[in-house]
């Protein structure tokens, strides 16, 4: 079903202008990673070519350029005739033997420095959320942490945890910084499901998201800012340590 209302926070960041340069691949990476994270829905139907060019700030050839790497990744799915249009399709996350030989191709220096970065995001984002947000600007990352703790399937963990930093970025109200937690998740997502599988763990990480949005809501800034910070690092941690075993 079609979902008309795609301004304002983390999907509103989706559909920002990008970046001169590169802009199909641009296209491409920023819609990519939203459906790989789910911030746009299986099956929702994308707006009107025309429509989304000008809301990407970008030509319609580019536009269907990007839309037709898309289609062809499975992303996307196109329906002729009355009610058609582009809708997203989301994909299966590899599985476990898939994700390890593509955590293999990272380094353990990679994965310290991929960490730092998500840290440095995650951080900002969080201790900006606390000087900025009201209570209904906490509505999305509040859900998608419930949902996180209750979901068995690791994939849909995997998808949750990416998305929950996504959305606190949203919250503290800088597109910039949801387009790189967007970005970032695109490369670091699927492989968290090798780290995710453990319920202990996934209880742990339930019970810091649910700390963090406490310290965000009370306005504690830093104590939000070093939970995320915390919260990621023990993420990366894991990460790492799979790495060591392969």
């Amino acid at each position: 079903m079609r979902q008309d209302r795609i301004d304002g926070g983390a999907r509103g960041a989706v559909f920002g202008p990008v970046d001169n340069r590169a802009r199909v691949d641009t296209v491409v990476r920023r819609l990519g990673d939203a459906i790989e994270l789910g911030l746009l829905a299986d099956g929702e139907q994308l707006p009107g070519e025309t429509e989304l060019a000008g809301r990407l700030g970008v030509s319609t050839v580019t536009l269907r350029e990007a839309l037709m790497a898309l289609r062809q990744q499975g992303l996307l799915v196109t329906r002729r005739g009355r009610g058609g249009g582009s809708f997203v399709s989301l994909p299966e996350l590899p599985a476990e033997d898939r994700l390890r030989t593509r955590l293999r191709g990272w380094s353990t220096e990679e994965l310290r420095d991929l960490g730092d970065h998500w840290a440095a995001l995650s951080g900002a984002a969080a201790r900006l959320a606390a000087q900025r947000t009201e209570p209904e600007d906490l509505r999305q990352p509040t859900s998608t942490a419930s949902e996180f703790a209750r979901v068995e399937d690791a994939p849909a963990r995997s998808r949750l945890y990416g998305r929950f930093h996504v959305e606190l970025a949203a919250a503290a109200q800088s597109a910039r910084l949801t387009r790189e937690q967007v970005a970032l998740q695109g490369e670091v997502g699927p492989l968290l499901c090798l780290v995710l599988a453990d319920p202990a763990y996934r209880e742990e990480v339930a019970d810091r998201q649910r700390a963090l949005l406490r310290a965000v809501q009370d306005g504690a800034h830093e104590t939000a800012g070093q939970s995320a910070e915390r919260c990621v690092r023990q993420s990366t941690a894991r990460l790492v340590a799979v790495r060591l075993t392969l």
